[in-house]
């Protein structure tokens, strides 16, 4: 695998993480070799928590991630990659967050997404995607 210097976690990377699935486990592993840093959007914990989420694991693996703030620049430079890739609505705007905040980390910079296509869209190919 190529050297990346951050990695950025949707919702299904982060819950992964979190189930501890095998494979995720061992991407996390040659990523922490790498010196690779590990980010979130903060609208990303909202989209993971509910009743069956085990809530020790993810205050773990959340004290081990870079948390980015949904400021309102981000907001707004969010809705602009929305509108770039003409998509719309509330099944896209979490993942647009999400885009916003890997764009704006030190590259290069990978994404463990169970989203490629929509990713894609909002991401171009600044950022590699990773599936899960």
């Amino acid at each position: 695998m190529k050297h990346v210097e951050t990695v950025v976690l949707d919702s299904q990377g982060l819950s992964a993480w979190v189930a501890q699935d095998r494979k995720t486990l061992a991407l996390f592993q040659v990523f922490h070799d790498m010196g690779a840093d590990l980010v979130i959007s903060a609208n990303t914990i909202v989209e993971v928590s509910h009743g069956r989420v085990n809530l020790p694991r993810l205050r773990w693996a959340l004290s081990r991630l870079k948390i980015e703030p949904v400021t309102d620049q981000a907001a707004r430079t969010a809705a602009d990659l929305l509108k770039g890739a003409d998509l719309h609505g509330h099944k896209y705007a979490i993942d647009a967050t999400v885009a916003e905040a890997a764009l704006r980390q030190p590259g290069p910079v990978a994404m463990l997404t169970s989203d490629i296509d929509d990713m894609r869209m909002l991401c171009g190919d600044r950022i590699r995607l990773i599936g899960i």
